[in-house]
């Protein structure tokens, strides 16, 4: 065998035509999600968590946050999980494993969705590189960090099981030292009482306002599955099921939680001079490591580079993912240098909310029904009933939560009305439209198989 085989057979494969190799290591894979959990995003976004409702204003103590971030982590992580586990022990990507579930055709329209979040998550962590860098570096030509990690993304992607190792052997080191040092240098600065609570609604038993307690676990949650729809992209190469469990729900909730509980601590010292980051940067050899952590989000947006090519795979099986790789990195870097991220959002998150149900109806026809072998052929046949499942989950979702999306949110508003429908704070959009989604699944299962041996 020679070298270049060799090194063919440890890299993901060119094609979809071609087999996924079964190479990555439990600790692997546990580097790589673990990376991934430790996001910029995290600590500028932690006040999401403190916030969890339109009105601004902390309204959750610290103690409190760290809570629902805890718990939200926590059901979002069991969940990465279980889409993980379907990877290993089938070794097909997220949307190809939709053509068991749906139909080879079917599958083409949550594939579609897919790639357009993804692509709008890869431009926007292009957008925290680049403010995450212009605030480390007081300054500069925010173009150039831009196109700097749009380059690093798409060198990445070329050799993603590489790349994955790469974090094991070097990068997770080095954002686990960070870590420590933030950690001890923000508990040296003193925090504030973490139980106080700054906000002006009160609190309900034990100081916690537990309607907004729960909005705030949810939004937790989100984060956690937002992550889903591409899990499986990684771990069919895990060499066993249990690894690609343990891994992907295991190290990601640790290391989220740890970055967010480290974002609340941030906020709790924030003076409000400065920009999001600036609680990092004034403590003794900030600078040094917060560089480890603008570095290191590249690989968020190399996932979901990578990811993208792999979803369009399932539409161009044959297309080489290196060719799609640096398409993909030099689209998402010139509009990284165009857009303004901000009014991309309620979009995202309406694309985001379809990947919840449609999790919700995998987990029941594959975990809980299915003894059958998953087919994930170029003809595999249409499953209406399971379309039907998914979309009455999707329907749950956008009732309790139709986001923020202008005419989309107005449409939704008047479905409520219709149907005398009355959203209720603690009602997690999350959770409420998986087990919808699960149990109309189940039922659907249930029938089919029954009217299938009548």
């Amino acid at each position: 065998m020679s070298s270049s085989t060799r090194a063919n057979a440890h890299e993901a494969p060119l094609t979809l035509d071609q087999p996924a190799p079964k190479v990555l290591s439990f600790w692997d894979q546990s580097a790589f999600w673990a990376n991934l959990g430790v996001s910029l995003f995290a600590f500028s976004g932690a006040y999401t968590v403190l916030a969890p409702n339109a009105e601004g204003a902390a309204q959750l103590s610290i103690a409190a946050g760290i809570l629902a971030t805890v718990l939200g982590t926590l059901v979002g992580a069991a969940m990465l999980g279980a889409a993980a586990l379907t990877g290993a022990r089938t070794g097909q990507p997220a949307m190809v494993l939709l053509r068991g579930l749906f139909g080879a055709k079917l599958s083409y329209l949550p594939t579609a969705l897919n790639i357009a979040q993804l692509i709008g998550w890869g431009t926007f962590e292009l957008i925290v590189i680049g403010d995450a860098a212009e605030e480390l570096f007081g300054g500069g030509p925010h173009w150039l960090y831009v196109v700097a990690a749009g380059v690093l993304t798409t060198v990445l992607t070329i050799w993603p099981l590489g790349s994955v190792r790469l974090l094991r052997r070097f990068v997770t080191a080095g954002v686990v030292i960070a870590l420590v040092w933030f950690y001890a240098q923000f508990l040296r600065a003193g925090l504030p009482d973490l139980r106080a609570n700054p906000g002006p609604s009160g609190g309900g038993p034990f100081g916690v306002d537990w309607n907004l307690f729960w909005v705030a676990t949810d939004a937790a949650l989100a984060v956690s599955i937002s992550w889903v729809p591409v899990a499986a992209d990684y771990t069919r190469h895990a060499r066993s099921g249990r690894s690609a469990f343990g891994a992907a729900g295991g190290a990601y909730a640790l290391t989220q939680i740890i970055a967010y509980v480290l974002g609340l601590f941030a906020l709790a010292l924030a003076t409000g001079e400065g920009g999001p980051y600036a609680p990092f940067l004034h403590v003794s050899l900030g600078a040094v490591f917060f560089f480890v952590f603008v570095l290191r989000e590249a690989d968020q947006s190399f996932a979901n580079v990578y990811s993208t090519a792999v979803s369009i795979q399932n539409l161009a099986p044959r297309v080489d993912r290196r060719v799609l790789s640096i398409g993909l990195g030099a689209l998402i870097t010139i509009l990284a240098l165009r857009l303004n991220m901000a009014n991309y959002f309620g979009f995202l998150g309406l694309i985001g909310s379809v990947f919840v149900p449609l999790l919700g109806v995998l987990v029941a026809d594959f975990f809980l029904r299915a003894r059958r072998e998953w087919n994930t052929a170029a003809d595999a046949p249409a499953r209406w009933g399971m379309v039907a499942a998914w979309l009455s989950g999707f329907a749950v979702y956008q009732l309790v939560n139709p986001g923020d999306a202008g005419a989309w949110t107005r449409f939704w508003d008047g479905v409520r009305q219709v149907v005398h429908f009355t959203g209720q704070a603690w009602m997690s959009a999350s959770l409420l439209s998986f087990l919808a989604a699960l149990a109309v699944a189940w039922l659907v299962g249930k029938v089919t198989a029954k009217t299938t041996s009548a």
